[in-house]
């Protein structure tokens, strides 16, 4: 057992890696916060996801059609949100391009913040959640997951998008791990189960304990990852400037 466990250490963290430093890990856990943000989104929001874009291109276009359950407006508003945040994480990922430090800390700083504000919503709100509410929170998370993904693409880690895996998925496959593929492949499926991870316990959270819940969870990780990265600000090993 012990074996596995360093076997799966250094294919998420490897020794003999020094490019990204531990940034694989903070993202496979901003993975996992993916989940629990679109399992509060899907199952409390109404049918619409604040960080996976592909799937609200396509509700957009079941409401369209007059599909039950689906609504223009939200799935338009999470659109317009999560652009609005990868502006702003673009904007991030330019300024602090030169720091990957800086650049993880700044975007965890951000989505603190954001998380925090729905958070607050969220326990406001009531059951089942009036547009009021419903509304203001995709905005705010919107926003929070659109600055995720464009923080990590410029910090350039493969196979780590944080928020979309369908090109994880095809790589496990198209790279055929089984028949040696190796630790790339490795790392995909673990990204895989940190979303699998977060949309379970964020759904049983929503289903069995209360529908803030999950935020709350998300939040605590993620302000975790904020204050044990601060130091990473002044970091000057190479991984930060890679």
């Amino acid at each position: 057992m012990t074996a596995v466990f360093t076997k799966i250490r250094q294919v998420v963290w490897p020794d003999t890696e020094p490019r990204h430093g531990p940034l694989r890990s903070l993202l496979i856990v901003m993975t996992f916060v993916t989940g629990l943000v679109d399992a509060f989104s899907y199952l409390v929001l109404g049918h619409v996801l604040v960080a996976n874009m592909t799937e609200n291109v396509l509700f957009l276009g079941f409401a369209l059609a007059g599909a039950p359950g689906f609504s223009i407006g939200a799935s338009l508003v999470a659109l317009a949100s999560f652009w609005i945040g990868a502006l702003l994480g673009g904007r991030v990922g330019s300024r602090f391009a030169a720091h990957r430090g800086r650049l993880f800390n700044t975007a965890a700083s951000i989505q603190v913040v954001l998380f925090a504000v729905g958070l607050a919503l969220a326990a406001l709100s009531t059951s089942p959640m009036t547009g009021g509410f419903r509304y203001p929170l995709i905005v705010i998370l919107g926003i929070a997951m659109g600055n995720q993904p464009a923080a990590a693409r410029r910090l350039a880690v493969p196979d780590l998008p944080t928020t979309v895996l369908t090109l994880t998925i095809t790589g496990t496959a198209a790279e055929r791990w089984i028949a040696g593929g190796g630790a790339a492949a490795a790392r995909r499926f673990i990204t895989v189960g940190a979303m699998l991870a977060g949309g379970l316990i964020g759904a049983a959270f929503v289903i069995g304990v209360h529908d803030a819940y999950p935020l709350a969870f998300a939040l605590i990780v993620v302000a975790a990852l904020a204050a044990t990265t601060g130091p990473l600000r002044r970091s000057e090993l190479p991984w930060v400037h890679a």
